[in-house]
Parts: C-alpha cells; structure tokens; sequence
C-alpha cells in the first residue's frame, strides 16, 4: 500500500460510483488484543460483502482522511485512512494504520464479492 494522494483516491472513487459494489468496513481500537488489559475498553465495527451502489464517492481531510459513499439514502463512511492501493484483482483497499502501524481501519471496494 502507499500513502494516500487525494486526487488518485478521487479517482478510484469515481471510476466505482453508480454501479453495485461490495464493500468491507472494519474498524478496531484493539479488539483482538484487549486481553492484555482488562480496563481497556475495546470497540469495533465490522461488515464484509454488503452490496451497495453510491452515488459518489468524496474524500476530505488533510491525512489521516475520511472517505464518504453517498447512498439513495444515507451515507457509509470511514475515518482515519492513511494508505490505499488497488490490488490485483482490482479491488479498492484504503486502510488507516495508528502511530505504530497497526490496522485501526478499513475501506475496499471490489465489482466481485470479498472471499
């Protein structure tokens, strides 16, 4: 992945907009090492798969970036990316990893259903 560059993620945006997608949102503070402490308070949110069309696509921040998907009615978005690339298989990944280069969020946009 490499760091974010707003107008090429824009791009990407546009070129997935008004045609159905599947998307992955997940986002963590830790969830999968909240043992290691038991006051830590661990929150998460997690949907893979989920067939959406938006009408655009907006990216906004000056890093780390919030990407918006505007639906018919609602908006899905993630907050904190700071990379992205598209694989080979031409899937959209955008990821915001914290200050120590864990995985704090994630956004991909694929024409084909995640595996």
């Amino acid at each position: 992945m490499e760091p974010i560059v707003k107008e090429k993620v824009q791009s990407y945006l546009n070129q997935f907009a008004k045609e159905d997608v599947f998307i992955h949102l997940e986002t963590t503070n830790g969830a999968y090492a909240a043992h290691f402490n038991e006051q830590f308070f661990s929150a998460g949110a997690y949907i893979r798969n989920a067939k959406i069309q938006y009408e655009h696509g907006k990216i906004v921040g000056e890093g780390p970036f919030r990407v918006g998907l505007k639906l018919e009615i609602g908006w899905v978005y993630a907050e904190g990316l700071t990379h992205f690339e598209i694989d080979d298989l031409g899937r959209f990944l955008m990821a915001g990893h914290d200050y120590d280069g864990k995985l704090a969020v994630a956004l991909q946009i694929s024409r084909t259903p995640f595996e």
